[in-house]
């Protein structure tokens, strides 16, 4: 119970800052200078207005100084990540797994709450994150029991991992664009010219450097069922045939990372 509520106290801290970089990453903006402050009236957030959640409540959503509204996307932010950490803690235990999946799950709430809002996924989030997720995975394989060992399976699959996220949604964004621009002489809609943004290639990619060659490809065809209804309402709707893939991307990763077995065993059997 003291675990699952540290985990939870944390995981809200660290979701002020996964905030923070939501917010700045997009404006090419330091995460961490200056210190926290109004994206309105710019002044500085004392530290007794920036206890998460509890100020937000306090402070009715709005800002002392200005009083302008403060987004709900702060406080479900926290929210979020504070649930991520407590239930990685009961699945993972405290362990090196619990802190590898940690970094990569914050990874995902900065990648998806950015592109909802700004459709791109920073490179901060994927270039970094695939070098820090091959980086994590590969130490994995270092053992000091009895002696000092290395085993290069998580670093190949890791590597692999990269090379196949990363390829294989690349290919298939040139392959269609090849069929439907060129083959079927189709007009770019909106001024289109590619129907897969280079942000996902290389999100994908850092998914890979996580995961591993077998789930990233799990992602990879998890991803367009999920995002398929949302596509469907925003072109019916909005008239509008692009949408953010990030947060499908990262939603099915999730979902690959937790339950790849039962679902592979629920399509193709025992």
């Amino acid at each position: 119970m003291i675990g699952t509520i540290v985990a939870f106290v944390f995981g809200s801290i660290v979701g002020s800052f996964l905030n923070v970089c939501i917010h700045r990453m997009p404006l090419e903006e330091s995460v961490v200078w200056p210190s926290s402050h109004c994206p309105h009236c710019k002044k500085r957030i004392p530290a007794y207005d920036n206890i998460p959640f509890i100020s937000y409540i306090l402070l009715r959503g709005k800002c002392r100084f200005c009083h302008k509204r403060i987004s709900l996307r702060y406080p479900l932010v926290e929210l979020i990540t504070a649930l991520m950490f407590v239930f990685f803690f009961k699945y993972f235990g405290l362990t090196y797994d619990f802190f590898i999946y940690l970094v990569f799950g914050c990874g995902l709430i900065i990648a998806t709450f950015v592109d909802f809002k700004h459709r791109i996924i920073p490179d901060e989030v994927s270039i970094g994150g695939f070098i820090l997720g091959f980086i994590l995975i590969s130490i994995k394989g270092v053992s000091l029991n009895p002696a000092f060992s290395f085993n290069f399976r998580p670093m190949l699959d890791s590597f692999l991992g990269i090379i196949v996220g990363g390829g294989v949604i690349y290919f298939t964004g040139v392959l269609f664009d090849l069929v439907y621009f060129k083959l079927l002489k189709r007009p770019p809609i909106q001024g289109e010219t590619e129907s897969m943004g280079g942000g996902d290639v290389k999100f994908l990619a850092m998914i890979g450097a996580f995961l591993g060659w077998e789930k990233v490809l799990l992602t990879f065809f998890l991803a367009p069922f999920l995002g398929a209804v949302v596509g469907a309402f925003n072109l019916i709707v909005k008239k509008d045939h692009t949408i953010a893939y990030g947060p499908f991307l990262a939603l099915s990763s999730l979902i690959a990372l937790f339950w790849a077995d039962n679902l592979i065993r629920l399509l193709f059997g025992n």
